[in-house]
């Protein structure tokens, strides 16, 4: 069973409990609504991992327990918070993976660091309570910087205009 807490209207944020399943594709289509398409892909695969994450190692795959995942927007940021009822999470690992470190490729890592590995690629901020219940993810929008919707009149010297007899 999946819960939601609409957007108030005016609002960008919501929440959506459920229980700890493995059937993630209808949390993350709602978790992933507002987002532009072309971040679309990117953004579920880190979700996944997150969610796949705190429903496996959190909950431990319990189902009466419960993932809540507050999301919201502000200005060029989405914010995904992502809670879970386990007895939390130490992000550093035993296998000696720093993921902020680019110069591994995803193939080098064991299932311990790949999916620390992807959350660091994906979002621009992974970050997780003293509880380690809960993990924040931050992705930012990248803007294009502003273009003259019309072009200005290029200026030539007079001195570089040559006169035609």
């Amino acid at each position: 069973m999946i819960a939601i807490s609409l957007r108030p209207v005016g609002r960008k944020w919501g929440t959506v409990s459920f229980a700890s399943t493995l059937h993630l594709c209808p949390v993350l289509d709602l978790l992933l609504a507002d987002v532009p398409a072309g971040l679309q892909p990117d953004l579920r695969l880190g979700l996944q991992e997150a969610l796949v994450n705190a429903v496996k190692h959190g909950n431990n795959l319990d189902p009466g327990k419960t993932i809540a995942v507050e999301f919201f927007s502000h200005e060029n940021q989405y914010w995904w918070i992502i809670t879970d009822q386990g007895v939390g999470f130490a992000p550093g690992c035993s296998c000696g993976v720093n993921p902020d470190e680019n110069r591994h490729t995803i193939d080098e890592l064991d299932d311990c660091g790949r999916g620390l590995f992807i959350l660091h690629q994906v979002f621009d901020q992974v970050y997780w309570n003293r509880q380690g219940r809960e993990l924040r993810l931050c992705k930012r929008l990248r803007t294009r910087a502003r273009m003259t919707l019309v072009p200005q009149r290029m200026f030539i010297p007079s001195s570089a205009v040559q006169e035609t007899s």
